[in-house]
């Protein structure tokens, strides 16, 4: 690392809960020493994504995203197949790809982990043309994905909005008619959820490696109210591999096909309104990243 540029979501709260004037000293007391020069920003959510984008084309070689992975995943579009390096600060709620970076969750502990990270290509996927770095989901996961913006900062706890997250998704789910083009054929499903993973995760929302070049497509078929009451616990749980009633099919290219011209998908926990076809994609190697595992991840 030569120019380093810090870019952190200023309203953060695992930024403003850590003491955001200590944990700007911690960032610079941890990576002076390790790079040549080093500019540290503090951001309103809504000019991030502008500074992600400019630093794409900018002097800086490493490029480091304090935020949730809303900022994460612009970021990823923004590097994915240049040469900077992208580092991850987990100051979100899920914090999917940091967590598989090996980066610590408590904010002081992940600044200090900065110390000993190694760059690691890694995999992107990416849907009508755009990259994400984790997972995209339909049906109950669009909506799980609603209903945790409306719950956010319940009163009474995470756990408590997580639970009520769910009872919501699941009230408004219904199935859809979709179409599922892989390798030339063409499968008609009526389901309740599809999620497709960039590579593959354990049964608990971990994945082993972030280079093994795959898709994988899993898709929760209606066959009642049972059925949707079990796989939607099962997908909130990680017990979803070992659940009968969630198809799981391995790809590198694969084309969602519905009546409708839009549908919403939660890409890497955002709500995006997508156009009809979706087409997922492998990007194998795409972005370098910083990752505090020893090994490759």
């Amino acid at each position: 690392m030569k120019r380093v540029l810090v870019l952190l979501n200023a309203r953060a709260g695992t930024l403003i809960d850590a003491g955001t004037d200590s944990i700007v000293k911690q960032i610079e007391a941890t990576l002076k020493p390790r790079c040549d020069s080093l500019d540290i920003r503090l951001l309103q959510p809504r000019d991030l994504p502008g500074a992600i984008a400019d630093a794409a084309l900018g002097i800086h070689d490493t490029v480091i995203v304090g935020g949730g992975d809303g900022s994460v995943s612009a970021a990823v579009a923004a590097f994915s197949g240049g040469e900077k390096l992208l580092g991850v600060l987990p100051f979100g709620t899920m914090n999917l790809l940091a967590r598989d970076l090996g980066m610590p969750s408590d904010a002081r502990e992940a600044v200090a982990a900065l110390s000993a990270v190694t760059p690691h290509r890694i995999d992107l996927a990416e849907v009508n043309g755009r990259p994400f770095h984790t997972l995209s989901g339909l049906g109950f996961f669009s909506q799980i994905a609603k209903a945790r913006e409306e719950t956010r900062g319940h009163p009474l706890g995470r756990f408590v909005g997580l639970m009520l997250a769910w009872f919501r998704a699941l009230r408004r789910t219904a199935p859809f008619t979709i179409d599922i083009v892989l390798a030339g054929r063409r499968e008609r499903v009526s389901a309740l959820a599809l999620l497709v993973t960039n590579n593959r995760f354990g049964s608990d929302w971990r994945r082993a490696r972030l280079d093994e070049g795959i898709l994988e497509m899993h898709v929760v078929e209606e066959q009642g109210t049972l059925t949707k009451l079990k796989a939607s616990a099962a997908l909130v749980t990680g017990a979803w591999r070992t659940e009968q009633e969630i198809r799981s099919i391995v790809a590198n290219e694969l084309i969602i096909v519905n009546r409708r011209r839009h549908a919403r998908a939660s890409t890497d926990g955002e709500l995006v309104r997508e156009r009809i076809p979706l087409r997922y994609r492998m990007l194998p190697r795409a972005l370098t990243v910083l990752s505090a595992k020893t090994a490759s991840p």
